[in-house]
């Protein structure tokens, strides 16, 4: 039986922390860069997209072919010694495409960047409930979530005096951090013995010929099964990264163009949410155990829902830039708990809806839905931002978050079960 190590999981955490680090730098910057090249938000919208079509595709069935993997390494190991090294190239190179002033270049260097990156998501998150029994999932998640939210909050706070100085600065540390983190998952995460090359080695035809059937396997669970609490959970995470994943995007810009805020301040307004996700990250688990994961879900959802309207209504009417920049901050603070309890709590009842040997292509399914709110978001609100203005962007999100909480009233598996 597997045994719940506190130990284990904050050095897994590393993982989660690396690849937090990226993100936030590079969803607060890059649309800044494309501005450069004279792009309308709705382009920039399709741009940021195309890396994560590689994301939606690989990203369900790396997670599947990990499952089917063995090597002296372990199943997930490989593709973070593989992906992790070439993601973190990549993604010091952008800032070094931006003074190339070449579109095609930095296009190619962000599509290989993201490449990379999907080569190795799935794997590594898939480690939490590999060495984690069902009933400590949550309690696991909250600490992988607090390093995730450590990372986006060192990104954020370091990321503003290291873009001021120089707007490469954290593009590169943002780099070494990634490698270095993943090292450290390597070295100190063995995985289950079962699943070891000494245990029953596959050639790599087969892996794959495995892999592709497990994946068809999957699909099946979530569109086929006549009961839809898969599907209806996995709609509910579309929906709410759609909201998440459009005021992360263009937030900097909304500050810039809307509020006359400049964009390494509306990236410090996001580090304040990071802050309050991360340290809200371990009760939130908690809460789930004790509660339930759907009724934390619901109450996240509840917290983020008040907080981006009160932010539509306070904009509107203060005019005080002091005082509105105070208000976004305790507000966005406020979201970070809301965050907290959503995002701990979804992939713990997206995993505990299938067995131990298909976790890493459920992890997959989750990221796949995830992820895919990264195409239709980006371009979706940049049609508002474009048609509209920028002051509809908070808008958008919270339609879409509440539209989440409407599919989430038909979720009704993925509670903790005993291990």
């Amino acid at each position: 039986m597997t045994k719940f190590s506190y130990w284990k999981v904050f050095l897994l955490g590393f993982g989660f922390f690396g690849i937090s680090v990226l993100w936030p730098l590079y969803n607060a910057y890059v649309p800044i860069f494309l501005k450069d090249f004279s792009l309308s938000s709705f382009v920039i919208g399709i741009v940021m997209t195309i890396d994560n079509i590689f994301a939606i595709i690989m990203l369900p069935y790396i997670g599947t072919l990990s499952d089917q993997t063995r090597t002296r390494l372990g199943r997930r190991r490989p593709y973070i010694l593989i992906g992790a090294p070439l993601g973190a190239l990549f993604f010091a190179l952008i800032p070094l495409m931006r003074n190339l002033h070449s579109l095609f270049l930095m296009m190619a260097v962000i599509i290989v960047m993201n490449f990379s990156m999907a080569l190795f998501r799935s794997p590594v998150i898939a480690l939490m409930p590999d060495i984690t029994p069902s009933n400590y999932r949550s309690q696991a998640n909250e600490i992988v979530n607090f390093m995730g939210g450590f990372g986006a909050l060192l990104a954020y706070f370091a990321g503003k005096p290291l873009y001021d100085a120089n707007y490469a600065y954290p593009f590169f540390v943002g780099a070494f951090l990634m490698v270095f983190a993943n090292i450290l998952v390597c070295v100190f995460i063995k995985e289950p013995p079962e699943f070891t090359k000494s245990q029953g080695s596959t050639n790599v035809v087969e892996t794959v010929k495995n892999g592709n059937k497990e994946l068809m396997s999957n699909l099946r669970d979530v569109f086929h099964s006549k009961e839809k609490s898969l599907l209806f959970i996995l709609l509910s995470i579309l929906l709410w990264f759609i909201g998440f994943n459009a005021l992360e995007t263009f937030f900097t810009s909304y500050a810039k163009f809307y509020l006359n805020i400049p964009e390494s301040t509306g990236a410090l307004v996001l580090g304040v949410f990071s802050l309050t996700f991360m340290i809200f990250s371990i009760p939130a688990g908690l809460i789930g155990s004790k509660v339930g994961r759907k009724k934390t879900i619901s109450i996240g959802l509840i917290l983020l829902i008040i907080c981006l309207l009160s932010i539509v209504i306070l904009s509107a009417f203060v005019q005080n830039k002091s005082s509105l920049l105070s208000i976004l901050f305790i507000l966005f603070a406020i979201s970070g708990v809301g965050w907290a309890l959503v995002n701990v709590n979804s992939l713990p009842m997206v995993v505990d809806m299938t067995r131990s040997e298909k976790v890493g292509g459920y992890t997959g399914l989750y990221y796949f839905f995830s992820m895919a709110a990264n195409i239709f978001a980006p371009p979706l609100a940049g049609i508002f931002i474009d048609t509209i203005g920028y002051h509809s962007l908070m808008i958008f999100s919270i339609v879409f978050v509440f539209l989440s909480f409407i599919t989430m009233r038909f979720v009704k598996k993925g509670e903790a079960t005993q291990s």
